[in-house]
């Protein structure tokens, strides 16, 4: 007989819902405010505050923890004797709690989540005690190059610990994974929306085993310790295939190990998805139509200038185009983009691919950075000649790439011949959707704002349409966010175009005043302004956006 496997899940469903919706109606009738965990996943911190066993046998399980609180899921608040474990539990760490009665459906997915990553690492752990008691012949992992060392590396539960770190930093939308000896353990941190959070302590006695294993993947050498190494490996997650950028770092307590998360599936976005709108995306728009010249992204590392690349190179790959890119390293693979790696360690550089590009018959050339005075010269070069160029270069503002490319050596008159639009940006944490919380900005707040709307332009002002009292949002925390309050990032931008006006101004010799002038004249909003806006519409907080743009 064939099952339903729809009709299936729509019953589970059914039961969830009327569990807990029953529960509801008991957490009322009892007075104890009421928890739904549908969805959420309960934070590290949290879990470790009880043990699995306590909360197996008492009916309780920690479901959030903020400063010296520890909120409390209960499936029977009124249980005495779980009272008193609780209080017991919780004293020798000095916390309070909270206590909110759940539904047996969360409480199975709490302890689900017990079972996950930790319990997984826990047992993995057990299962190496194990190996390393009936292998007489190893001792904790000291001479690296040994084929004792390369066998528990690759065939203990090692294996499996590096497999579990992997798998949840990917599922958990990790951007990297830092791997950290400490004095007496190794701490493992996850970095979500560009914030780290403490995921994993592990013993110190396998921090070297660890390694040498993300090693091993990335094709490092297991017996250089001395040195930092750069390499990189894939593996499949959830059916998809990540890659990991691997860096390691000597430190005083032992290599220190990063692993930047570069999943495919999270990188290709438009231009609405990274927060490019109104004026701005007109004018980015406007750019990439043009038949050649050069459009250049700066901002610091982390700030979301490969991702930018990334969009525009997607939105210009067509099948009647040549489009070529040099990158370090390669992060994300787009089809139909030929895309190359370059590798400073045998003298194939930005400068020597470009030269190699220039007879690739290309019309589109991306270049991850601009560096040097050779690289400069070569893009500049490249843009006069019918190629649309794209690259990355580090300054402060939009308006500062023009001084930097003439400290790089270029000849002021090129610049604005070949160029045709400078973008600035950095990366805000989004506001969670679903419970972001609106409220009247408060009067520095309105002042500052008023600030930013009164400098705008009459055709800027219909992306604008705010009116006193502002109503600004601030962060919640529920579910769908893990209690964060925020989910995902988008970017503050400020875009500067070359107008014959600017022309004039780089020609006569760069002078950032009049430069600022001619920005303001052609309409260009600031970074600020642009958080401003996204403030105002509930996608960001006002104090994220004064964090990015006054940091």
């Amino acid at each position: 007989m064939k099952i339903n496997m729809s009709s299936v899940k729509k019953d589970v469903q059914k039961n969830e819902e009327e569990d807990a919706r029953a529960t509801r109606e008991r957490a009322e009738a009892m007075g104890v405010p009421f928890a739904d965990l549908t969805g959420k996943t309960i934070p590290v911190e949290a879990l470790k505050e009880i043990p699995e066993e306590a909360v197996i046998f008492y009916g309780l399980a920690p479901i959030a923890k903020e400063k010296n609180v520890l909120d409390v899921g209960m499936i029977d608040p009124d249980n005495l004797k779980a009272r008193e474990a609780l209080r017991f539990i919780v004293q020798r760490s000095g916390l309070e709690t909270r206590i909110f009665l759940i539904s047996q459906t969360d409480f199975k997915n709490v302890l689900k989540q017990y079972r996950s990553f930790r319990s997984e690492v826990k047992k993995a752990l057990e299962e190496l005690e194990k190996e390393l008691k009936t292998e007489k012949k190893v001792r904790p992992i000291q001479d690296e190059t040994s084929e004792i060392a390369r066998k528990i590396v690759t065939e203990a539960p090692i294996t499996k610990i590096v497999a579990v770190i992997l798998k949840h930093a990917a599922e958990g939308a990790a951007s990297d994974i830092h791997i950290e000896p400490i004095e007496d353990r190794v701490q493992v941190r996850f970095r979500v929306d560009g914030i780290l959070h403490k995921s994993l302590i592990l013993p110190k006695e396998i921090h070297l085993a660890v390694v040498s294993r993300i090693k091993i993947l990335s094709n490092l050498k297991i017996d250089e310790s001395r040195v930092p190494q750069d390499g990189r490996f894939h593996a499949p997650v959830g059916g998809k295939k990540i890659d990991f950028r691997v860096s390691t770092f000597p430190t005083v307590g032992g290599e220190k190990v990063v692993l930047r998360v570069l999943d495919p599936s999270a990188s290709l976005r438009d231009f609405a998805e990274l927060g490019v709108q109104g004026y701005n995306l007109k004018i980015l728009e406007a750019a990439i139509k043009q038949p050649f010249g050069m459009i250049l992204i700066s901002g610091p590392t982390g700030s979301g200038k490969s991702t930018t690349l990334y969009a525009i190179l997607s939105g210009l790959n067509q099948e009647e185009v040549n489009i070529v890119s040099l990158e370090d390293p390669v992060e994300y693979y787009i089809e139909g983009v030929n895309q190359s790696q370059i590798r400073p360690d045998i003298k194939y550089t930005f400068a020597s691919g470009l030269r190699h590009i220039l007879r690739q018959d290309p019309d589109i050339i991306m270049v991850g950075e601009i560096r040097d005075e050779e690289t400069a010269g070569l893009a500049i070069h490249s843009a006069l000649t019918g190629h649309i160029l794209l690259s990355t270069i580090h300054t402060n503002n939009a308006i500062g790439v023009i001084p930097r490319l003439i400290d790089m050596g270029i000849s002021s008159f090129l610049i604005p011949a070949s160029m045709n639009l400078v973008i600035a940006q950095r990366l805000v944490r989004r506001l969670c959707p679903h419970c972001k919380k609106e409220t009247i900005a408060p009067l520095p707040m309105e002042k500052e704002i008023e600030k930013s709307l009164i400098t705008l332009y009459p055709f800027q002002k219909k992306d604008f349409p705010y009116e006193k009292p502002f109503k600004i949002y601030r962060p919640v925390g529920c579910k769908f966010c893990s209690n964060k309050g925020t989910k995902g990032r988008l970017a503050l931008y400020e875009m500067l175009k070359m107008t014959p006006q600017l022309e004039s101004i780089v020609n006569e010799g760069v002078n950032e005043a009049k430069m600022e002038e001619e920005a303001k004249r052609q309409g260009m909003l600031t970074m600020k302004q642009d958080g401003v806006n996204k403030a105002l519409q509930g996608l960001i907080s006002f104090e994220e956006m004064l964090r990015v743009v006054e940091e």
